[in-house]
């Protein structure tokens, strides 16, 4: 078949945003078969249509998964299985900012935080981890997409200029998923996997509002562009870390 020389990765939420641009970069290296994971067909299909009329190297395939559903992950997990096989790198990049609509209670908007930014990728990951297992790579890779506004210690540093941020079902939804890394590290790191929690930073996609250039926010390329190297085996050495582009955050 003709992806079974290529390197394919699975990126959830990439209809849009880093995880799009994640798949852009990396479809620019014909080796790379990019698994495009969004919750909405629709904009699947527009997404994989546009990556296709770049007439980039590498091949693009639509999965459609909502991260939030558990039958929606085991379905694509079975279409994957059935299809290709294995995956050898898995992205869990989908994820909400837990604020709106801001009319929600804490306790639904906690809820609907948790469900999308760490109980669906621990869910994604126990999915996949067989299709993982039959990677054709020397070494599977697994990259969940998380916050420095998830780390403990910089919500308790006054030096932090993100401090003033509340933004409470985040913070607390990035800080469960950097524990999940850490777990899924110590599960899979004695089989040869890597394991990684990747901060991108402030960085303009459709999570807010306020995830703009115009606001501050870097341009999306330079958020995803650190995720490639991380894949390619550039960040090894950092297994189990909780990285940014230029070091680690603290926990």
């Amino acid at each position: 078949m003709p992806f079974n020389d290529k390197i394919i990765t699975l990126i959830t939420g990439a209809n849009g945003g880093i995880g799009f641009e994640l798949a852009s970069q990396l479809l620019a290296d014909g080796k790379n078969f990019v698994l495009l994971g969004s919750r909405s067909q629709e904009k699947g299909e527009a997404a994989v249509q546009e990556l296709k009329k770049r007439s980039l190297p590498g091949t693009v395939e639509l999965v459609q998964v909502d991260v939030s559903d558990e039958q929606s992950i085991a379905k694509a997990a079975g279409e994957v299985e059935e299809k290709y096989s294995r995956i050898d790198a898995l992205v869990n990049n989908a994820a909400i900012a837990g604020e709106t609509p801001p009319t929600h209670s804490l306790p639904r908007r906690l809820t609907a935080a948790f469900l999308t930014n760490s109980t669906g990728p621990a869910i994604v990951v126990e999915s996949f981890a067989p299709l993982l297992s039959k990677s054709t790579a020397k070494t599977p890779r697994i990259v969940n997409v998380t916050s420095g506004a998830g780390s403990i210690s910089l919500r308790l540093d006054s030096e932090n200029p993100h401090q003033q941020m509340k933004v409470v079902p985040y913070r607390m939804s990035k800080a469960a998923l950097n524990m999940l890394t850490a777990c899924q590290a110590y599960e899979y790191g004695p089989l040869g996997w890597k394991v990684f929690a990747f901060c991108p930073g402030f960085t303009a996609s459709g999570l807010s509002d306020m995830n703009k250039e115009e606001l501050g926010a870097k341009p999306t390329r330079e958020g995803a562009s650190p995720i490639v190297d991380i894949l390619a085996g550039k960040r090894d050495g950092e297994h189990g870390g909780f990285l940014h582009a230029g070091g680690q955050h603290p926990w």
